[in-house]
């Protein structure tokens, strides 16, 4: 009778294990860091500075193991002059694709009434965004900043019912509106969960694909033609996020930010 069993002429190996090697490792988790300088107010109100430190994940198929351009250039602009005080706070703030949560950091510093982060519901991305938001948190911002799991366009509700019957004052879109796809998703968002009679989005973003600018521009166009108007509040130049990418250094290391109001 021929036997049936394993043998152990391949020297005992499963012959589903992997060689060690085999496949490339996941990258480690890196940190990275930001300076919050805030300005005086002129009544009384000193000039301050904060450093904030950042945990991102080692890699990442949707981009959160990077700190893009756009997060510390929309959180300067939030921090400068009385921008962020006159959007923040006392406001409730929702950010989108919000990765490792720099300008809910911010948000959540300058003063926001309630500040929701989300990311896609993946556990590695939002378990490392509330990290951040918890260390990044302040006497007088802690427990005001939380991290939800949410796909763009999908029913808001589980975002509003931190709310209690009320909407979003702010809306933050971080380097997002590359994923040209997602735009309609987007826009739906906005309508679902901002509320007047002052709702605001800021888009923040850079054309990491020059050729493919006018895609990123079309959101814009989308919004314009949902009743939204749009305005670009100014350009800042910025070393490009992957210097090796095809197309101009220039045009993919400058960051555009846009208003977005009804």
């Amino acid at each position: 009778m021929a036997h049936s069993e394993t043998s152990d002429d391949d020297g005992g190996l499963d012959l589903f294990d992997e060689p060690e090697g085999f496949r490339p490792k996941t990258p480690p988790p890196t940190t990275a860091s930001y300076t919050l300088r805030l300005c005086g107010d002129g009544e009384g109100q000193q000039a301050e500075e904060h450093e904030i430190q950042l945990d991102l994940v080692g890699s990442h198929p949707l981009w959160g193991h990077h700190l893009w351009n756009a997060a510390p250039t929309l959180s300067d602009f939030l921090a400068g002059s009385d921008r962020g005080h006159h959007w923040c706070k006392g406001a409730r703030v929702l950010e989108l694709g919000a990765a490792a949560g720099l300008p809910s950091i911010v948000a959540a510093k300058l003063g926001a009434k309630r500040v929701i982060a989300t990311d896609y519901p993946d556990p590695g991305l939002i378990t490392n965004l509330s990290t951040n938001l918890a260390r990044g948190s302040t006497e007088g911002s802690a427990g005001c900043a939380s991290a939800q799991g949410y796909i763009w366009g999908h029913d808001a509700a589980p975002l509003l019912s931190e709310l209690e019957g009320e909407k979003f004052d702010l809306l933050i879109l971080s380097d997002l509106i590359f994923n040209h796809q997602a735009h309609p998703a987007l826009l739906q968002t906005m309508d679902a969960c901002l509320a007047p009679p002052r709702p605001c989005a800021l888009v923040f973003f850079s054309h990491h694909r020059p050729h493919l600018a006018d895609r990123d521009m079309d959101f814009f166009t989308q919004a314009g033609n949902a009743g939204w108007l749009c305005e670009e509040v100014g350009q800042w130049k910025m070393p490009p996020m992957f210097p090796k990418d095809a197309g101009s250094e220039e045009v993919r290391g400058t960051v555009h930010g846009w208003r977005v109001w009804r």
